[in-house]
């Protein structure tokens, strides 16, 4: 009974901390003025540049499958009624496009809004501080949502995570409440929801758009890390904390023309000693919300850790800190973090 009890309390501080990663990581950072997060877990990532390379014409199956009724040519409009199915297998039908939307999660607000829909934004999580005019959008809570405030606005379409908001997607939906659930696995996961969205809402070729400049942003790291030498990287999102096999970090890593040195699967409390031992030659930080004058507490960690001092990394000077909303958000300025993290490790070949 003691182990089952600890191995819970082991897998609820995992939650946790990536819900806090996601959302304050969300109020924004001082080393960039548009700074804006949101941090979700996945799986599945590529494990190679060859997948890099494909178009992201492709949605995850898993994760943004539709119904015969989605339109086959992306950019025409959607015919109504349009069924689809979320990452829970739970079918939702609309009728139209709908046009009061509550999101619960940063990435879903800065979809809504890239794809032209923002007007149909009636609620946001707290967090949702991209782009500015989230600002003046109705707030309806943080990791623990509203749901009275939720139903008060009538919704007819909420947008979350099912990993990270799990009981307040069955709350919703219990009520009567169509919510549309996903939790991307990989890049090609993230534009397809994009594109999922828009199909929702009527906004085909704004979302295909917005997929394709993110394409074109993989297709132009891709290329331009190919043949270069790929240094191992250590990550670190949050004080402690790395991603490892089977989330999306992991294959930004890759297509950044990295090999992370994490070798468990998905968010883990990390091993000091072990990251001595891998040794690596680029350490990738997250940048955090800190005020004046403050440290990043990461940062802080990474110099302080008993026998850092001799990781190559930190011997030659190869740290450096990534603004981590574009980094852990997974909706369109996902194509920004991973720009950024390639122009780390390797800046000689893009600029």
């Amino acid at each position: 009974m003691r182990m089952k009890q600890t191995i819970r309390s082991k897998i609820t501080l995992t939650l946790m901390v990536l819900l806090l990663v996601m959302l304050t990581a969300a109020c924004g950072s001082t080393s960039n003025s548009n700074a804006n997060t949101d941090v979700k877990g996945g799986s599945n990532a590529a494990s190679s540049n060859t997948d890099a390379t494909q178009t992201g014409q492709n949605a995850a199956a898993e994760d943004n499958t539709a119904s015969s009724n989605t339109t086959d040519n992306i950019a025409s409009a959607t015919a109504y009624p349009l069924t689809v199915k979320d990452v829970t297998g739970t079918e939702l039908t609309f009728q139209k496009a709908p046009e009061r939307i509550v999101t619960l999660l940063p990435s879903e607000t800065e979809i809504v809004y890239a794809i032209g829909a923002g007007t149909a934004l009636v609620g946001v999580d707290d967090y949702s501080n991209y782009p500015k005019e989230a600002a003046a959008i109705l707030k309806i809570g943080g990791m623990d949502a509203d749901i009275e405030k939720i139903v008060s606005l009538k919704p007819e379409l909420v947008l979350a995570s099912y990993t990270m908001g799990q009981a307040v997607v069955d709350k919703l939906r219990s009520l009567g409440i169509q919510v549309y659930a996903t939790d991307p696995k990989n890049y090609d996961g993230v534009m397809g929801k994009i594109k999922q969205i828009g199909a929702i809402l009527n906004k085909t070729s704004e979302a295909e758009a917005v997929a394709e400049h993110m394409t074109d942003v993989r297709e132009q790291v891709v290329n331009a890390v190919k043949d270069a030498p790929k240094p191992n990287v250590y990550l670190e999102f949050s004080p402690g904390w790395t991603v490892g096999k089977g989330e999306f970090l992991d294959e930004l890593i890759t297509l950044a023309g990295g090999t992370n040195i994490a070798t468990n699967a998905g968010w883990y409390e990390i091993d000091p000693e072990a990251v001595v031992k891998s040794n690596p030659e680029d350490i990738i930080y997250a940048s955090m919300t800190l005020k004046e004058g403050e440290k990043n507490p990461i940062l802080t960690a990474i110099e302080t850790r008993p026998g850092w001092n001799t990781i190559n990394a930190i011997k030659n000077k190869q740290i450096f800190e990534v603004d981590q909303d574009p980094l852990t958000r997974v909706g369109p300025r996902l194509a920004e973090g991973l720009l950024e993290v390639a122009k780390k490790l390797h800046p000689d070949l893009i600029h």
